[in-house]
């Protein structure tokens, strides 16, 4: 299955974000991890179907009520963010920080 990275830029912490991208990538049927960066960005990984991965990334560039998705990065080499859960996890902390 094709597995896809985004950062999501703009006021997408501490408003339900990853929540609610967990939400989505379970109805959508993908697997994955969605947590929060200490620069104040949202990152995941995820992968699915081609079809399911879209439309993550168009709900991406939506965000949730109360988010403000400025703008939505997709990284050209998802293989190094290491294996994937069976699920779609929310991560509470990014490797090497001691933020959530």
């Amino acid at each position: 299955m094709p597995r896809r990275s985004y950062s999501v830029i703009g006021r997408v912490q501490g408003v339900g974000f990853r929540s609610w991208t967990r939400r989505t990538a379970l109805r959508l049927d993908l697997r994955g991890w969605v947590r929060n960066e200490p620069d104040g960005t949202v990152r995941l990984c995820a992968d699915g179907t081609d079809e399911a991965l879209a439309t993550l990334e168009t709900a991406l560039r939506k965000g949730p009520m109360f988010s403000r998705v400025d703008h939505v990065v997709k990284h050209d080499d998802p293989a190094h963010e290491g294996p994937l859960p069976d699920t779609f996890d929310i991560r509470f902390r990014a490797p090497g920080s001691a933020s959530e």
